[in-house]
């Protein structure tokens, strides 16, 4: 392995939490009257959390978001927490093929607790150790910042430089190819369609991986 030590995102690369989210962002913003397809939402939201994506939501309706929308957004995070999301196909067998020894970390927008759940629904609780760090709570600036990036490559030990990042948003691949890692933008997820390479690319990633056997030799 070319590379000293490799940082994941989380939704959109280890499980197929972006493209559930999106479908269920267009279905309802539409049920609210705020027509919205499923490529729109995709483009305005895939790779936003926390209050940046309460900021995108106003930005797209051109108004106050109504309660209606917290509410039916909280109760479908409340049922992927409890029922878990498919994993990225070959996700899972590529984390668990990783040598033993090989530095690895998760950098998401995402909370831990949310990480640490749906990694038990994959059976990797102890795959990543301590080194899970959401952009919420381990730095002040997250994505598109690369502040999370070089948190978590600091937290392993390596220099960001001898880093590889698996990014699969717009918004995230900002700020990793800002933080000077190796980016691979991964295109594997389900939300990954037509135009998808062109916008990582468009980021500056240093290539992008269609499948988890493309990273593989990527890496190689």
């Amino acid at each position: 392995m070319r590379f000293d030590g490799i940082i994941f995102d989380f939704d959109g690369v280890l499980i197929e939490s972006e493209h559930v989210s999106t479908l269920h962002i267009a279905e309802l913003l539409t049920s609210l009257g705020h027509p919205t397809s499923y490529a729109e939402a995709h483009t305005q939201f895939v790779g936003v959390g926390g209050p940046a994506f309460v900021e995108a939501v106003g930005n797209w309706i051109g108004g106050e978001i109504p309660d209606a929308f917290f509410e039916a957004r909280k109760a479908e995070d409340a049922r992927v927490m409890h029922e878990g999301l498919d994993a990225v196909d070959g996700a899972v067998r590529f984390v668990e093929t990783l040598p033993l020894d090989f530095p690895r970390a998760i950098a998401s927008s995402s909370t831990t607790h949310w990480i640490r759940t749906h990694l038990a629904h994959l059976g990797l609780s102890d795959v990543f150790g301590d080194h899970i760090y959401s952009g919420r709570e381990h730095v002040t600036r997250g994505k598109p910042a690369p502040d999370i990036y070089l948190h978590a490559a600091e937290a392993l030990g390596i220099d960001i430089t001898r880093a590889v990042i698996l990014e699969d948003s717009p918004v995230g691949a900002t700020g990793a190819v800002a933080s000077g890692a190796f980016v691979i933008g991964l295109a594997a997820g389900r939300h990954c369609n037509d135009g998808h390479e062109a916008l990582l690319l468009d980021k500056g990633v240093h290539a992008v991986a269609h499948s988890f056997e493309e990273v593989v030799a990527l890496l190689a």
